[in-house]
């Protein structure tokens, strides 16, 4: 099998990290760049952690970029800063925990730039607080869960991408992923990237983000959660409220599918238009999975490259 583009050994780790008090955890981060480039913060998905972005971060530092790339709730060394806070994994949250850092970091303004459960972060801040999103960088386009419709099934072709969702919905998947996480999220990289030949260094770099005590309580709720099959977190129920409206995006976006994503297909440009009221351009990338900046990190690079300019200009 080729690697697709961008494919590599395991790079260093990314280091030194920032622990940042933000909202209801305390972030972890990975920084680097000039202290007053343009902000950019690079967010990554389920099952992954910052190093997505190994060869992403640097290309932007090197343009002048400061890049930020946080591990998300639940993952690697960020913690919850009381043990009575939900475990929540909902769209919501994470939204709320991107803005908390902006603040925290006195960040007023900044590309965000994400894929799945990143890219649904950044969404969010993108649709609800546009005046914080200079542009966005989202795979899959639209990454706002519509709740109300989740029962509404997909064609069968699609629906059995999605056997681990269903999965965990049942505590027989919830033990599972809790006796062997890295069994079940191996399976999970090799599915959806199919023509992505990573080495076991690669996937153990980042597995180990995956021993987060709170991993497998906020994995299980987020898909949960997203077909209604769990409550939310009070806290954050305003922000889902208004998610709920599927608020459009209005700020510039460069929205990416890989052409061999084994969990969500490339969609036409034109399935998710209504969702964007501001300039958007589609891109499909051939021989590329879900984990598109780790897979594809020049072309990603030079999406948010390409926002940054427009934001500056």
């Amino acid at each position: 099998m080729k690697a697709s583009r961008g494919a590599a050994p395991a790079r260093a780790a990314l280091q030194p990290l920032r622990a940042v008090r933000a909202g209801v955890l305390e972030i972890v981060c990975y920084e680097t760049g000039p202290a007053q480039g343009a902000p950019v913060f690079l967010l990554h998905g389920f099952p992954y952690d910052i190093h997505s972005y190994a060869e992403v971060a640097p290309r932007l530092a090197a343009q002048g970029c400061r890049a930020i790339v946080p591990y998300l709730r639940g993952y690697g060394p960020t913690r919850f800063l009381r043990a009575e806070t939900p475990r929540s994994g909902e769209q919501a949250a994470l939204g709320a925990d991107l803005l908390a850092l902006m603040d925290a970091l006195a960040v007023p303004r900044a590309v965000l730039a994400g894929y799945d459960w990143g890219g649904r972060a950044a969404c969010v801040v993108a649709a609800l607080w546009p005046e914080r999103c200079a542009g966005l960088v989202s795979l899959n386009s639209y990454n706002i869960q519509n709740i109300a419709r989740a029962m509404r099934p997909e064609r069968p072709e699609n629906e059995r991408r999605l056997w681990y969702q269903y999965y965990l919905h049942s505590e027989r998947g919830r033990n599972a992923l809790a006796a062997d996480r890295r069994a079940l999220c191996h399976l999970l990289w090799q599915q959806w990237s199919p023509s992505w030949a990573f080495d076991e260094a690669t996937f153990a770099q980042s597995a180990a983000a995956f021993d987060n005590p709170d991993f497998v309580d906020v994995v299980v709720h987020s898909y949960r959660h997203r077909f209604g099959l769990a409550p939310g977190d009070p806290a954050y129920a305003g922000i889902e409220q208004r998610l709920a409206a599927q608020p459009p995006i209005s700020v510039p976006a460069v929205t990416f599918d890989g052409a061999d994503d084994g969990v969500r297909p490339p969609a036409p440009a034109a399935a998710h238009a209504a969702h964007f009221s501001g300039p958007r351009s589609h891109r499909v990338l051939p021989g590329v999975g879900h984990n598109l900046p780790q897979e594809a990190p020049r072309a990603f690079a030079d999406a948010v490259l390409e926002l940054v300019g427009r934001a500056a200009s």
